[in-house]
């Protein structure tokens, strides 16, 4: 049982080699190698107009509770 895993979530021997040579360019640079070989794209996480519905509702609902508290003389 423990070697059908082992043989299921090891990579391939192509797969292998390909990050070797990858990284085997890198030993001879030390501190010039970048933190990561993978490009992360960097873009927004919430888009704008999401960010806006939502400050929208949550300033929208502050502002009507407190004309809603103020005008019925209750406490919070």
């Amino acid at each position: 049982m423990v070697l059908l895993f082992t043989y299921i979530l090891q990579p391939s021997q192509q797969t292998m080699k390909i990050r070797s040579q990858a990284y085997q360019q890198n030993v001879n640079k030390p501190g010039k190698v970048p933190k990561s070989l993978i490009k992360k794209e960097e873009s927004m996480q919430v888009g704008p107009i999401l960010l806006g519905v939502f400050l929208f509702v949550v300033v929208g609902s502050a502002i009507f509770q407190i004309l809603n508290v103020a005008s019925s003389g209750n406490e919070i």
